[in-house]
């Protein structure tokens, strides 16, 4: 697990814990998080309730995978910047997790230094990304992730 940020740390799968009063938790895994928390094995259908994500306290649980191929819904990070923002201003340490902490759990902690904390350049995702990987030298986002953020940068986190 790393600090990112003051309170904002970037971990994979060995650092999932569940929230409490003094930490927020964004499980940014489908396999084993979203699963679990849900509780399905297989596929959830889209018509569910918690299909993109599921709030629990202080855990959100994501259903989001890194295909080569981006297949992400701008309503997984809306939700996902309105959860954080809210803890992390209510004072709580927030842990974002995926399972490798390489491509969506630092993708994500970028998403909020940029956008809900405008701590780093948002300007655009290349911009973000140089100074994201300074405090995060192990950020290597997957090529859909990568692709995603570059089409949309200007558009991720409007509704926030």
């Amino acid at each position: 697990m790393q600090e990112v940020y003051e309170r904002v740390f970037v971990a994979d799968a060995t650092s999932c814990l569940a929230g409490s009063n003094e930490v927020a938790v964004v499980h940014a895994c489908k396999i084993p998080c979203h699963q679990r928390a849900v509780g399905y094995t297989r596929n959830l259908p889209n018509s569910h309730p918690n299909y993109l994500v599921l709030e629990r306290g202080s855990d959100l649980y994501m259903n989001i995978i890194d295909p080569p191929v981006p297949l992400f819904m701008p309503a997984l990070f809306s939700k996902f910047l309105e959860f954080s923002k809210k803890h992390w201003d209510n004072g709580k340490k927030l842990v974002i997790h995926c399972n490798q902490g390489e491509s969506r759990a630092p993708s994500l902690a970028l998403l909020f230094l940029a956008r809900a904390l405008t701590v780093i350049d948002d300007s655009s995702y290349s911009s973000a990304r140089g100074e994201f990987q300074k405090l995060y030298p192990r950020y290597q986002p997957g090529e859909g992730i990568h692709t995603y953020f570059t089409q949309n940068w200007a558009k991720l986190g409007q509704d926030f």
